[in-house]
């Protein structure tokens, strides 16, 4: 039997969603979780994408293969008591044996939390990123419409990556300010290593005078990381919806987010 979870996390205290040694990650945490459910066997889990170091997330999908016969509350309820609470299964339902987390997605949305602030908030520096600079918002937001559509995302994407296609498609990319907080929200098909945080460090750089929008669409034809600008802090980025190929899927998920 196949089960799919939706996992919500606070990533600041771990070295990402994938399994490293010595390291502290999400994965480890949820494996070993139901290692215990299932008295001492080891259990792989399968993610919808990795996410960094201090990267947090309000909808991350994973699934996994199992015997034992639960019930989709009791997934939820089994799996979260051994968690700790900065990660929670907020929904569970059974799949089809064909259904991969991964390999099913059609598209993810991540937001990006920028502090405009001489200082930031001791409470929320886990969970922005941050400029102590002017911050021109209405600069910002005419950046926006060079990054919707298909390109080569080579300038955005980290020098350590490994992945030889680089084309992805951006299909929505919306800005909005909540009192000191710029929100940035971009979905796409994919997204590159380090991508939408290269991207949003550029806007930034953009945003608080360094060069002109004018020149974006030169960055992104140059396909050299080096133009671009400084990657944002990781601190401010949330994972926070995976769109599927199957709409009782989607369905599903959508009704987490309303909860």
């Amino acid at each position: 039997m196949r089960v799919l979870l939706v996992c919500r996390y606070d990533g600041s205290k771990y070295h990402g969603f994938q399994i490293q040694p010595n390291n502290k990650t999400i994965q480890e945490m949820i494996e070993k979780s139901l290692c215990r459910i299932h008295k001492g066997e080891n259990v792989r889990i399968h993610m919808s994408g990795r996410t960094d170091s201090g990267v947090h997330a309000y909808l991350q999908p994973i699934h996994f293969d199992t015997n034992l016969n639960l019930t989709e509350d009791a997934w939820v309820k089994s799996v979260n008591a051994y968690l700790p609470k900065d990660i929670r299964i907020i929904g569970s339902k059974i799949v089809g044996d064909d259904f991969h987390v991964r390999f099913n997605s059609m598209a993810k949305t991540y937001e990006y939390r920028l502090c405009i602030s001489k200082n930031v908030d001791p409470f929320l520096v886990n969970y922005v990123g941050h400029t102590p600079f002017k911050f021109d918002y209405k600069k910002a937001e005419e950046c926006l419409q060079y990054f919707i559509g298909t390109y080569d995302f080579s300038s955005f994407c980290s020098k350590n990556s490994s992945v030889e296609d680089k084309v992805r498609t951006i299909t929505n990319f919306n800005i909005k300010q909540e009192n000191n907080i710029v929100i940035f929200e971009i979905t796409g098909d994919g997204f590159l290593y380090n991508m939408v945080r290269i991207i949003i460090g550029t806007i930034t750089d953009v945003a608080i005078g360094k060069y002109d929008k004018s020149l974006i669409p030169e960055i992104i034809n140059k396909k050299d990381r080096s133009f671009a600008g400084k990657r944002a802090e990781a601190s401010g980025l949330y994972l926070k919806n995976v769109i599927y190929n199957e709409k009782e899927i989607n369905k599903f998920i959508e009704n987490l987010h309303k909860n």
